[in-house]
């Protein structure tokens, strides 16, 4: 049965290929959203290893975390900017669950796996509206499926629609998401250990504004997982 079922589905993928997400090319039958190549080249940065990484050292002295990591480097023309452009602009969502995976998968057996719940930097309603999805979600549902903890999508909110960072000095990007932040339900977050997920890190500006609405509950703890730092 089993090799009834592989025949036919390629056959299948004689008209319909699966590609490699990152570089278009034919996957092989033993591939996986990337290819072999695309998958070893992938520029992972081990931050999760080294407490002392500069992700976490970017927190020092600004808001207290348990931990904090950047999975990948984001190199211009790389295959992460490649991917996450994707993930952002295109409605590939699948492939911020497939980071999300590779992410997870990294992380469990370290102190980011002994989390009580994940949550995501939240989007304000008008652009999920228009959006359709949160990508950062995305990548938080992968985890979330790998390390096998709850995703909770509604007691992080955004309350403010604030222009976008990406072509913001330092200073500018710490006064746009300044308060704009704010969980629903302290008791909902209190005693727990929260995972913070995000996309992409620059100045850290947008997570330390998270933290610190998460830290309006008794007793939280926030650790941080962000797919790349640029």
């Amino acid at each position: 049965m089993n090799k009834l079922f592989q025949y036919i589905s390629d056959f299948i993928s004689l008209f319909f290929p699966q590609i490699c997400a990152s570089c278009d090319s034919n996957l092989m039958r033993n591939e996986k959203f990337l290819c072999t190549q695309c998958l070893v080249e992938l520029p992972k940065t081990n931050f999760h290893l080294d407490a002392e990484n500069i992700v976490a050292k970017n927190f020092w002295g600004r808001v207290h975390v348990q931990a904090a990591t950047a999975h990948f480097y984001f190199n211009k023309g790389g295959h992460v900017q490649t991917l996450l452009h994707k993930l952002k602009y295109r409605d590939e969502q699948k492939i911020g669950e497939e980071l999300g995976k590779i992410i997870g998968h990294d992380l469990k057996d370290t102190s980011y796996a002994f989390v009580d719940v994940i949550v995501s930097v939240p989007l304000h309603k008008s652009k999920l509206r228009k959006r359709g999805y949160n990508q950062s979600e995305c990548i938080a549902r992968g985890i979330s499926e790998i390390l096998g903890k709850p995703l909770d999508k509604k007691n992080l909110i955004r309350k403010a629609a604030n222009t976008t960072q990406t072509k913001k000095h330092r200073y500018e990007r710490w006064t746009n998401v300044d308060g704009i932040f704010a969980i629903t339900d302290t008791i909902f977050f209190a005693n727990k250990h929260v995972l913070l997920v995000d996309d992409v890190i620059t100045t850290g500006a947008t997570l330390e504004a998270c933290v610190e609405a998460l830290q309006q509950a008794e007793n939280v703890k926030v650790s941080i997982a962000v797919a790349a730092t640029a």
